[in-house]
């Protein structure tokens, strides 16, 4: 497999994301890159982006999360930030990437774990659940999903489908400033940029979106069933939902797991006031104080 490694220098001048880089080696000579920080006994918070984002899309979470004495790790999904990026868009598929976010599970010394996941880290994620489930002891999930192919895709996704497998240049502060409701600045649309120096690099943007399942027939969609059906439907540890009110991808999007989820009864799901698809960016502090209610409330620390 080709791949490549963004120059570490791209990353030099991160507004307020100076973290120390750690990374998890794979079996074909790439790296997962991850954030770790706070104190190695805590719970752990396990932060999953999506596409095109990487974990600098976790700065505003992080500092809050740590002040409640948590421990924060955000690891990079191949094809994104400081992790190898694969230059071919066939080298990419959802059972690869299950496979290498099964690796750096592996690897990496953590126990207690509170998953917090948006977009494709709820599809990733939430199918690394079930291969580690003894680990988890609580979910927080925003807009995201697990699709079987057997729901309608809402008119958002499918017209962000079409134009990124039209795009010839993947246009990520375009991509980034459209999905979220606050106004971005130069530093930050330039850090959503760093990862990706040129072309080269962005095979994995490019391809992500056509990977969602959306036809029954579609690859990942009957796993994904059978997920729901054997780990979801009977999910008693602690689940929440924390959406955003202004996304047109995932709109709707939480009401199966509040419906069919055990463990969603009784929780304190919240649509969040001025949320975009990227909410980590509009309402990082709101979702760091959701979320540590959330441990809060269900005794997960």
């Amino acid at each position: 497999m080709n791949f490549l490694d963004t120059p570490e220098e791209r990353f030099g001048d991160l507004p307020n994301f100076d973290y120390e880089p750690h990374f998890v080696s794979l079996a074909d000579g790439m790296r997962i890159h991850y954030v770790d920080v706070g104190p190695r006994d805590a719970l752990t918070c396990l932060l999953l982006h999506g596409e095109p984002s990487w974990s600098f899309l976790y700065r505003k979470m992080i500092p809050i999360l740590l002040s409640h004495g948590y421990r924060c790790v955000a690891p990079d999904l191949i094809g994104f930030g400081r992790s190898s990026k694969p230059t071919e868009q066939e080298s990419y598929s959802y059972d690869a990437h299950i496979g290498w976010m099964s690796s750096f599970m592996s690897s990496v010394d953590m126990d207690r774990i509170c998953l917090f996941a948006q977009d494709w880290g709820g599809l990733i994620g939430l199918r690394i659940v079930p291969l580690f489930e003894s680990r988890f002891v609580g979910i927080a999930i925003s807009n995201t999903g697990l699709p079987t192919g057997e729901q309608k895709p809402t008119k958002a996704f499918l017209d962000w489908q079409k134009f990124s497998q039209k795009v010839e240049s993947f246009p990520f502060e375009f991509v980034m400033q459209g999905a979220t409701t606050s106004e971005l600045d130069t530093a930050t649309l330039a850090g959503y940029r760093a990862p990706f120096p040129d072309d080269r690099y962005t095979a994995g943007a490019k391809i992500f979106p056509a990977l969602v399942p959306t036809s029954v027939d579609s690859p990942g969609a009957l796993d994904n069933k059978k997920v729901w059906k054997d780990c979801y439907s009977k999910w008693t540890k602690p689940f929440v939902t924390l959406f955003g009110d202004g996304d047109p991808v995932t709109k709707g999007g939480e009401a199966p797991w509040q419906k069919i989820v055990p463990g969603a009864k009784g929780q304190k799901h919240e649509i969040i006031k001025g949320g975009g698809h990227f909410i980590q960016e509009d309402c990082g502090p709101e979702l760091a104080t959701a979320l540590h209610q959330f441990i809060i409330d269900n005794s997960l620390a």
